[in-house]
Parts: C-alpha cells; sequence; structure tokens
C-alpha cells in the first residue's frame, strides 16, 4: 500500500509540475483510475461487486456515468466527492460506483440520453431503478439544467424510496424501459468488431472504450445501414421539458419556474410554482426523471398523468401531447449531429439568417432562411463543398421545403425522409442571386 500511495503521489506532483496540455487523454484515464482505487470511496468500474455489496448492506446506489476525462464532469465529480458539505454525508449512506465507459453495460437497465457525457442512476440491490439525475440541452452549457444542490435533493429523494422498500417498488416498474436492439454496445453491428466488453488497460485503454455518444451513434446505425428510416423516438430522445413549455428549476427535484403560455403544458393547467410530485404514478427525482416519462410517450401522441402540489394543495392533471409532439426539439446541439450532417447537409452548419439577411432577401414570416456559417473539408463531411456551397450562402428552400426554418428543422427532415445515394435539389441565395445547387443523401 506503501508503494501505490507514493506512486500516485509521485504521478500527481509530476502532473501538477507540467502544463495541462502535457498530459495525454491515456494518462488521463490512468491517472483517474489510480486515483479513485487509491481513495477508496468509489467502487471503479464494477457493478457486480456493486449490487453484490448493495444487497448485502442493503443500501441504494449510486452509480455515475462520465466520460474521462471530460472537464466539466470532473469539476461536478470534485465536488461530489470532495468538496460539497451537503453531498459527502449523503453519499455515505449509498453503494458509490463510478462507471467511465459503456462497454459490456446492461442496455435493458440503464437507459438514459447518451448524448450526455454524465448521467446518474440511483437503484436498488435488485435492479429497480429509484430515478435519473442529469441532463443538458446545449453542447456547452450545463447551469439551467443540473446543480449541486439539484443532485442533492435527488439523492434525498432517493433514500426516501429506498426507506420505503419494498412497499413502492410498483410505482417504480415504469422507470425501467423495453430491451434495446441488442443487450449491451459492443453488440451493435457498428461497434461489433472493434470494442470488447471491457476496457483494455494492458493495452490502449483510450481506444478500447465505448464512449456514451457512440452507443447512440451505433444505434441509429443500425437503422440506417439496412436503408431504414431512424424511428422518431430515436430521432428525438429523451426530450428536454422546455419543449413543451415546461422550464423547471435545476435547484430542485421539479419544481416548476415557468409555464410557456399556448404550450401543452400549460393547456394541461401547469403553473408556476407548481411541485410536480410524479408522472404516470412515477415519483420525480429530477429533470432527467421527467425526461424518461416524456421518451417513453410515443410520437404520435399520449397522456401523461400529472400529481403536484400546488401552495399545499395535491392536484391531479393530465398532459395531453398531439401527434409530432417531439418535433419542438432541438437536435443540432447534440453530438449526433454531425453524423446527421454529413448524411442530410454534406458537412453544412446552419443557423437563421440576421434580421437584415431576411429584409434584404425579402422573406416573409415563415420563409426559410438558412445562413451557411461553416462547411465541412474532409471526407464525407466535405459532399457540400463538392456540391458548390460556400460559407455565407443562405438556404432558402431544401428538397422542395421552404418551411424549415431551423438547423434542427432541416436535419430532422432529411433524416425523416431519407433516400440513400439519391441527391436532392437545395435553393441558395449568394450576393444577391438565387441558383439551385444539388446535395446528395450520404449514409
Amino acid at each position: 500500500m506503501r508503494t501505490a500511495s507514493f506512486t500516485l503521489s509521485l504521478l500527481l506532483a509530476l502532473a501538477s509540475t507540467l502544463p495541462a496540455a502535457a498530459q495525454t487523454r491515456e494518462e488521463k484515464v490512468r491517472a483517474d483510475r489510480l486515483k479513485i482505487q487509491e481513495d477508496g470511496f468509489w467502487i471503479y468500474n464494477d457493478l457486480p461487486r456493486a449490487f453484490a455489496e448493495a444487497k448485502r448492506a442493503n443500501k441504494p446506489m449510486i452509480v455515475v456515468l462520465r466520460c474521462v476525462p471530460c472537464e466539466e464532469c470532473v469539476k461536478l465529480d470534485d465536488d461530489l466527492v470532495d468538496k460539497d458539505p451537503v453531498l459527502r454525508p449523503l453519499l455515505d449512506q449509498f453503494v458509490r460506483v463510478r462507471q467511465v465507459s459503456t462497454n459490456g453495460l446492461d442496455l435493458g437497465l440503464f437507459q438514459y440520453d447518451t448524448d450526455q457525457s454524465f448521467a446518474v442512476f440511483f437503484l436498488n440491490g435488485d435492479g429497480t431503478i429509484y430515478g435519473r439525475f442529469g441532463t443538458r440541452s446545449h453542447r456547452t452549457e450545463w447551469l439551467k439544467d443540473v446543480s449541486v444542490q439539484g443532485l442533492a435533493e435527488a439523492m434525498k429523494g432517493a433514500l426516501a424510496l429506498h426507506e420505503q422498500f419494498p412497499a413502492v417498488k410498483s410505482s417504480l416498474a415504469g422507470k425501467r424501459g423495453e430491451p434495446l436492439e441488442v443487450a449491451s454496445p459492443e453488440l451493435y453491428p457498428a461497434l461489433k468488431d472493434k470494442f470488447t466488453n471491457k476496457l483494455n488497460f494492458e493495452g490502449n485503454v483510450v481506444r478500447s472504450c465505448i464512449h456514451c455518444h457512440q452507443i447512440g451513434e451505433a444505434q441509429r446505425a443500425f437503422y440506417t445501414d439496412q436503408d431504414k428510416t431512424i424511428p422518431e423516438h430515436i430521432l428525438y430522445p429523451f426530450p428536454h421539458p422546455k419543449d413543451i413549455g415546461l422550464i423547471l428549476d435545476p435547484h430542485r427535484k421539479a419544481d416548476v419556474l415557468e409555464v410557456a403560455p399556448g404550450s401543452p403544458a400549460a393547456n394541461a393547467g401547469l403553473k408556476e410554482g407548481d411541485q410536480i410530485v410524479s408522472l404516470n404514478g412515477q415519483p420525480m427525482l429530477s429533470i432527467a426523471d421527467v425526461q424518461w416519462v416524456l421518451h417513453r410517450t410515443p410520437p404520435e401522441g399520449g397522456r401523461v398523468q400529472v400529481a403536484l402540489r400546488r401552495g399545499g394543495d395535491d392536484k391531479q392533471l393530465d398532459l395531453d401531447l398531439k401527434a409530432n409532439w417531439r418535433r419542438a426539439g432541438d437536435i443540432s446541439w447534440r453530438v449526433t449531429s454531425w453524423t446527421y450532417r454529413r448524411m442530410v447537409t454534406g458537412g453544412l452548419k446552419l443557423e437563421p439568417a440576421p434580421p437584415e439577411t431576411r429584409q434584404a432577401l425579402q422573406l416573409g414570416e415563415g420563409q426559410m432562411g438558412l445562413l451557411v456559417n461553416y462547411v465541412g473539408q474532409y471526407g464525407p463531411h466535405a459532399a457540400a463543398k463538392q456540391a458548390g456551397f460556400r460559407k455565407g450562402d443562405v438556404i432558402l428552400s431544401y428538397d422542395g421545403r421552404t418551411n424549415l426554418m431551423t438547423d434542427s428543422d432541416l436535419l430532422a427532415y432529411g433524416i425523416m425522409n431519407w433516400r440513400p445515394n439519391e441527391k436532392f435539389p437545395v435553393v441558395i441565395a449568394r450576393d444577391g442571386k438565387r441558383q439551385t445547387l444539388e446535395l446528395p443523401f450520404q449514409k
């Protein structure tokens, strides 16, 4: 143990004397593993051991799935373990697992938004899910979706459910989903010949790791490689509450901060200050739990039963979601949007044209005008460049559609109307003149 402690101290001391850029990704992963194992507070990448310990000690489990290294995640983990005086005593009441890869992960149990690089599960030792934590709706910003305070509230809620277990077990049944296309990530055809069910610490551990976003990409490829359309519930996974008009407090479990007028949430009667207690009978521990219920609501619509507390009174509401309700979501921020851009736009990144450009082009309300702000340069992501597109072009029509108002709208339309190996017309404005170019649908 003394030798291991000395090795860790030496490693950390050397790391602190070098510029951050000097430490490779491989070194960061190995240093993270050594630090966690030496500290002993978390079980490192060993779910079977954690389940056995949870059953033996009759403790709930907290499983943190996080990418290594991910600076934002590391910051939150440092707060979790070392700094926050509220979280540390709560964590002491859990069997704690740090899961740094998804190799071999049970996808029948661990279903979450794979465009995240930080996700938390609270579980009973028998595999019952108490709840989830962790979400985002922007590529780099997290503060409107997660907080240390919100995590503490979710942990308290999980501990309360554990105290009432097994009396509450039936209310938790819906927190587990139906089996996915494969049992674990490395069994997806797109990953099968590249990865195994374990990390390779004897070789290049980074290259052996299946990242969260690769699961989502492999799931989508499962359909496109068969020339099938990606199902809408996979294209728009884990809808954010704001997609139905709900802004929730990231410091609480599921407290309503704001309701957008005219939204499905407003039509259901939800109001600012409401505390959402359960959805479809499932107790809510966080925004991620709300997303799970929405994720399980069909794209063609459905009714969600809402139990809430308002001013000390308990109320029941019905949230009705109409057909195509998921399409209010934004998929352009997601890591997997890079794959969509290759398939649909040949490597273009788009944004709504500014008002002065729209005015110059005489574009009316509801008329498409998407500014090209980036053109891919290499491989399949250079297809738009080869087709003649340039940065600064304004797309006015895509495959005959003139009502695709956002980058997300265009990507989603292309995916849902995907026709492999075909080309389609795109009308652009350049230097005040209109012209038509052609883009290919690509795998």
